[in-house]
């Protein structure tokens, strides 16, 4: 006779506090998961899940567009340059080899065939619009497939873009821990959270206030910047992200502060402020921050203005190291939407943003933050001196992230934050610009096919040797979509933006021939 047995697990019998004391008991692995990286062991493994949780519903698409933006992070491929490490790398539909091959190709001293071999692409098969991480929780028989390709789970790890109860759950069925903040700490990244992390780290901020879920507390709070001087302000979703949850308020030409009517007169302007989102009205803008809340700050004003961030980790030992300093591309209606960046930031005010995201971090550490984030400000100069406000913290991944991990991939370097400059083993520094942005109808003409062999032609591509050159990534958007992203990587500011010229110049004229009418046969 035996004796009875114990049904399994399912995720579905777990309800959060079970399914977050089993988060808890993985998360205690990663240390030491940690630890055994890059130790030429055969059964360490990474499971790569690039779902958009969050931006899924800012870009609202699903298909051609959602799997470019999976495809942003086929850079992690350069980590096979480990020559044990295995990756499983999960996107919504196929990828195309080819696409697989070029990124293969940039290894340096690696066999393609060999790192391929020790590649597992795993598709689900779906381009609806939900999450690629909502996908695989409604099939088991890929989560099961995903979990037999990890030689062992202690030496393994998930590495998704975002973390939400949803990328909770995956870690949870696949058993193994994540590396990534817990999602129980997402408060800390919303807008309001940003500015209380803000105040507790004594970094200075744009005046304001937070947790606001109505029109009339948006126009309260408005009121009180203008009574303080302001001239223009933003009202801000709790959870917009690439500045698609963001708007401006006019509060030039209003009533002196306390006048009669004052708060009519600005009631006024914010019925018709210009939202970033030009796919949704004032109305509809409102009832998501009645849903979700928001804040109001003052827009800061000057002689320039830059938009920097500083990109941070907190590794599963504890240590804050700070990675790299960005100046980003804004564009969009009121240059509020993330395009591009260029890397590293302008030294005039790379050490101020510095030391302020520093402190931002120590306090996102002791909350328990773990993994990469990024802290953005608006530095404004006036007359001669820079002045920092930090602005945002995204805690994940975001569009700095592949440019830089690329670069730092490719090269070997690093960058040393007391010199605000990235330097390569051989002492040379680099630089880049980059885009997910290089958008235009004309490069719907463009196959794959036809951009390997434009840039093969050209003498665009990467040259490990020189360690300069243009990595492309989102090419599968580019047919459809029109649109492709790019880094370009070289040793000057002034040759890296000026790579990123020519690369866009060849591109669009090479593909504007592309559509010219076919001569018909003779």
């Amino acid at each position: 006779m035996t004796g009875p047995t114990t049904a399994p697990r399912r995720l579905g019998d777990l309800d959060e506090d079970a399914r977050n004391a089993e988060f808890d008991r993985l998360q205690v692995l990663m240390p030491e998961v940690w630890r055994g990286m890059r130790r030429d062991d055969p059964r360490e493994s990474v499971v790569v899940v690039p779902s958009m949780t969050v931006d899924r519903v800012v870009e609202g698409t699903g298909g051609t567009m959602s799997q470019a933006l999976e495809e942003r992070f086929l850079f992690l491929l350069l980590l096979l340059r480990q020559p044990r490490l295995r990756m499983v790398y999960v996107t919504s539909q196929p990828i195309d080899p080819m696409v697989v091959e070029y990124y293969l190709s940039l290894l340096p001293g690696v066999i393609p065939s060999h790192a391929r071999a020790r590649l597992h692409l795993v598709s689900v098969g779906d381009d609806g619009p939900d999450s690629l991480t909502h996908k695989l929780l409604a099939r088991p028989r890929v989560l099961e497939e995903i979990r037999a390709l990890v030689p062992d789970p202690a030496l393994s790890h998930l590495i998704p873009y975002t973390t939400t109860a949803a990328e909770r759950d995956l870690a949870i069925v696949l058993g193994i821990p994540m590396y990534g903040a817990d999602p129980r700490l997402f408060e800390l990244g919303t807008k309001t959270g940003c500015r209380r992390v803000f105040g507790r780290a004594g970094v200075r901020h744009p005046s304001g206030r937070e947790d606001l879920r109505s029109r009339e507390e948006v126009v309260d709070a408005l009121v009180a910047l203008h009574a303080g001087g302001a001239r223009a302000a933003m009202v801000k979703l709790n959870e917009g992200v690439s500045g698609r949850g963001n708007a401006v308020v006019d509060l030039e030409g209003l009533p002196a502060p306390g006048s009669p009517g004052i708060a009519e007169a600005v009631a006024a302007r914010v019925a018709v402020m210009a939202l970033e989102d030009e796919r949704i009205d004032v109305d509809t803008f409102l009832a998501k921050l009645a849903q979700k809340a928001g804040i109001v700050e003052e827009r800061v004003t000057g002689d320039e203005l830059r938009s920097p961030s500083v990109q941070l980790r907190v590794t599963p030992l504890g240590e804050v190291e700070v990675l790299s300093t960005h100046d980003q591309l804004l564009g969009g209606p009121s240059g509020q939407s993330y395009l591009g960046c260029r890397f590293p930031a302008d030294p005039a005010y790379a050490a101020l943003i510095t030391a302020d995201a520093e402190r931002i971090a120590a306090v996102l550490a002791a909350e328990g933050v773990l993994g990469r984030f990024a802290v953005d400000f608006v530095t404004v100069r006036r007359g001669e001196e820079w002045e920092a406000h930090a602005i945002e913290v995204n805690v994940r991944r975001g569009g700095t992230t592949h440019p830089f991990l690329t670069l730092q991939f490719l090269t070997d370097g690093r960058y040393d934050p007391a010199s605000a400059a990235f330097v390569t083993p051989s002492g040379d520094e680099r630089h880049l610009v980059a885009t997910d942005h290089l958008e235009d109808p004309r490069l719907k003409g463009l196959r794959l096919l036809d951009l390997f062999d434009l840039v093969a032609r050209s003498g665009l591509h990467f040259d490990p040797s020189r360690q300069t050159g243009v990595v492309f990534h989102m090419m599968t958007a580019l047919t459809t979509h029109g649109r492709v992203g790019m880094t370009a990587i070289a040793a000057t500011p002034e040759a890296a933006q000026e790579l990123y010229e020519e690369a866009e110049r060849v591109l669009l004229e090479s593909s504007e021939a592309a559509l010219r009418d076919a001569t018909l046969p003779s």
